[in-house]
């Protein structure tokens, strides 16, 4: 059995094809399993980490502006785009694998249309709600789509060959335990536990409205609060606290860190989050069944993240606070309406439930390995 996944460019596209490349490595331990990918992307650290080899293919994204800047980088973007596919084909010849399969990024749009003409079996995972260009023009190459939520179909071109079957979510996540957790992370006996971030860069308009999330709890007691500042907020999130007069020596129930590297004790543990809308995040929040507070990226193609959080907020599972509406005097009421009223967090945190798909990797095992003859 030799299988290619083709992703990257971010996290949400490299780590839903390492799961599923996970669970087909421990079930078939003698199958050739090779990740393809831009050489100078993350995707790269991370797939050889886990043990898998690389291929390189060199690509490059373009940028949505006419600066001499953005034009110059969309020309080499031309380039490389044109001598991918030919990469691409030497390499599927090389390793003549049993299927290909994409989970986005801007290296799985020449990879499967280079495995499809050469015949080979293809297979596109969208983990948004709202597909993206690469997805819509993979339609008509590939043997099947496969989506994350009901709601993309609809935005496909009419008689593609599409399935739901989730996003793949990490089983630390499926399996965490939430008592454990939260005596893990020493939460004291009747807080509730609030988890927000911004991604792992930050977003200073997230860490500003957190910071004044902080102010209105931080003395109370009432809140063990988790906070990531991403990497861009290390130095302003300070800042951020004492322009508040904001004190937290001493207060071990106020946890702020760069990153959340324990995130399945973390999202076990919660009782709100508070985030970006991101498709594996949501997919986690589902899998945790979490009420949260959702604040979608406006700098992401096609404002995929406002399309994927509404599918949670009309669920009845999350609040949607567009980014350009976001204050810190608004969080903090909804926060608030929240902890006065356990039956509404309850009701929330159940319809998060209710829209995870526990077993997208194991609908995606079944479905990769049932179209190897």
């Amino acid at each position: 059995m030799k299988i290619l996944f083709a992703c990257g460019g971010t996290a949400g596209h490299i780590n839903p094809a390492l799961a599923v490349a996970g669970m087909i490595r421990e079930r078939h331990p003698d199958a050739q399993i090779r990740f393809i990918g831009n050489p100078h992307g993350m995707e790269k650290r991370l797939v050889t980490a886990a043990g898998y080899e690389f291929l390189p293919v060199v690509v490059k994204g373009f940028y949505r502006s006419l600066s001499p800047k953005a034009v110059a980088h969309n020309l080499s973007a031309v380039s490389c785009m044109l001598r991918s596919s030919g990469e691409a084909k030497k390499l599927l010849r090389a390793f003549s694998p049993d299927v290909v399969m994409g989970t986005g990024g801007y290296v799985s749009g020449p990879v499967l249309r280079a495995a499809a003409k050469l015949g080979i079996r293809t297979v596109t995972h969208e983990s948004n709600a709202f597909p993206g260009v690469t997805t819509k023009l993979l339609a008509k190459y590939v043997d099947r789509v496969l989506l994350a939520v009901e709601e993309a179909k609809r935005y496909l071109p009419g008689g593609t060959d599409c399935q739901v079957v989730g996003n793949p979510v990490r089983e630390e996540i499926l399996f965490a335990n939430r008592e454990e957790s939260r005596r893990a992370l020493g939460v004291g006996e009747g807080r509730l536990v609030l988890l927000t971030f911004g991604g792992s860069l930050g977003a200073q308009r997230v860490n500003e409205a957190v910071a004044d999330l902080i102010r209105w709890h931080y003395k109370t007691g009432r809140i063990h609060h988790i906070h990531a500042t991403g990497q861009y907020g290390v130095e302003l999130f300070p800042r951020l606290l004492k322009e508040r007069g904001v004190e937290l020596n001493g207060l071990d129930y106020i946890d702020i860190r760069e990153y959340i590297d324990n995130m399945p004790a973390c999202l076990a543990a919660s009782d709100i989050v508070v985030c970006r809308a991101g498709a594996m995040t949501l997919s986690e929040l589902e899998a945790a069944g979490r009420a949260s507070i959702l604040i979608p990226s406006p700098n992401v193609a096609e404002n995929h993240q406002y399309h994927n959080a509404m599918v949670l907020e009309r669920a009845g599972a999350a609040k949607v606070i567009e980014e350009k509406d976001l204050t810190g005097e608004k969080l903090c009421a909804i926060v608030g309406e929240w902890m006065k009223n356990p039956e509404l967090l309850h009701n929330l945190s159940r319809n998060a439930s209710k829209l995870a798909i526990p077993d997208a990797n194991e609908r995606i095992y079944h479905i990769l390995t049932g179209m190897i003859s």
